[in-house]
């Protein structure tokens, strides 16, 4: 078996980074933390990414109905060690329970933005005229 490159992750944080991600959307989808911010809004936890000693997990999140998607970030990481507690249940075979670690996840905007790239009419004129060039020859 080939070890990862640089930047790259390995199939073992990949998969233990899969089951926190099912566990932390398990339990935030359950409502056990109380928190008005975090109650009003509904989160995707989008990805799951582990440190390669598997001791720190940062978690993406989308949140879907807040009106400030930092403030509902910063919840979730002021409640970051309830909700390790509460992951234990489900992570059993691990070794370690991870620090949970919460980002705002832009891939989301990202995608969006691109898109209204491409449909810009300026971009389409561009896209045009190659096709014309291409026809041309």
């Amino acid at each position: 078996m080939r070890s990862p490159r640089a930047g790259e992750s390995s199939q073992r944080q990949l998969r233990i980074g899969e089951q926190v991600r099912h566990a932390l959307s398990e339990v935030l989808q359950r409502g056990e933390v109380r928190d008005d911010l975090l109650q009003a809004a509904v989160l995707s936890v989008s990805e799951v990414r582990m440190s390669p000693d598997l001791k720190i997990a940062t978690a993406f999140v989308s949140p879907i109905g807040a009106t400030d998607d930092e403030a509902v970030v910063e919840a979730l990481n002021r409640h970051a060690r309830f909700i390790r507690g509460r992951l234990s249940p489900a992570l059993r075979q691990m070794k370690y329970m991870p620090e949970v670690r919460f980002r705002l996840d832009t891939s989301f905007e990202n995608f969006a933005r691109i898109d209204r790239l491409l449909k810009s009419p300026e971009v389409a004129r561009d896209l045009d005229e190659g096709e014309n060039e291409e026809s041309d020859e």
